[in-house]
């Protein structure tokens, strides 16, 4: 039986799998790919990000599958919104539906007042990222982000997420565009202004928006994957038509 294909794209963090648990069993009804984005590995050490790199790992996941059917569905989290978007954008015949978790998509919202008062305030931090050490930063990072304290990383882990966050490139600089004509549902916490205020945005443009708790992590919650899994169902109903 043919599956149609779900691509996950993790933000920042855990990643591959490990950034969905809720959507394991996803892999029983879709052909589920779970990827790592560029920089990311249990074991080679982390590289600068890049929005390119990032956009061509989501597209080859999206290719010919040797049966004639190529392009599936994206669902992403955060920063992994960006290349979700830049893929629909270069290549909309192969992403057929965008599922966007709190979505880091700064730059398309970077006038507005929540994100402006958002890059004012982290804009010196990344500024001076490549003066800091991995884990001044990411202290920084947490403590503006979240007003919390952050134990400092001991394991080689914990390390290497500390130095994958300092190498993320501004979310406020990825070159994002709207994405016309491709189903979105845009899923938020309900707990920052920042990404209700990227959901408006979007919603304007015609994507659905759904709340769930969860706070930056609505789709661990039971509402959150309910309401993706929901949407997967209602847009994979139009792919057969697509595939013949």
């Amino acid at each position: 039986m043919f599956k149609q294909r779900v691509v996950f794209v993790h933000g920042s963090g855990t990643f591959g799998a490990a950034a969905w648990p809720r959507q394991h069993g996803m892999a029983l009804m879709y052909d589920a790919l779970f990827l790592r984005r560029h920089g990311y590995h249990s074991t080679a050490e982390p590289l600068e990000s890049s929005f390119a790199e990032d956009t061509a790992i989501v597209l080859r996941s999206l290719g010919d599958d040797g049966r004639g059917a190529a392009g599936g569905h994206v669902v992403a989290h955060a920063q992994g919104a960006i290349p979700a978007m830049m893929a629909a954008v270069e290549r909309p015949d192969l992403v057929h539906s965008l599922t966007l978790v709190e979505p880091a998509c700064l730059s398309l919202t970077a006038e507005l007042p929540a994100t402006a008062a958002h890059i004012r305030m982290m804009k010196p931090l990344f500024d001076v990222r490549h003066q800091l050490s991995d884990e001044d930063f990411q202290r920084e990072f947490v403590r503006r982000v979240y007003a919390a304290g952050l134990h400092q990383p001991a394991t080689l882990e914990e390390k290497r997420s500390a130095r994958r966050l300092r190498l993320q490139s501004p979310s406020w600089e990825a070159p994002l565009h709207i994405v016309p004509g491709v189903p979105t549902l845009v899923l938020t916490g309900g707990w920052e202004p920042l990404y209700e205020e990227i959901a408006g945005y979007l919603q304007e443009t015609g994507a659905l928006h759904r709340v769930a708790a969860g706070g930056h992590r609505p789709h661990d919650s039971a509402d959150g994957n309910r309401a993706i899994r929901q949407f997967l169902a209602e847009v994979s109903r139009s792919e057969p038509a697509r595939a013949s």
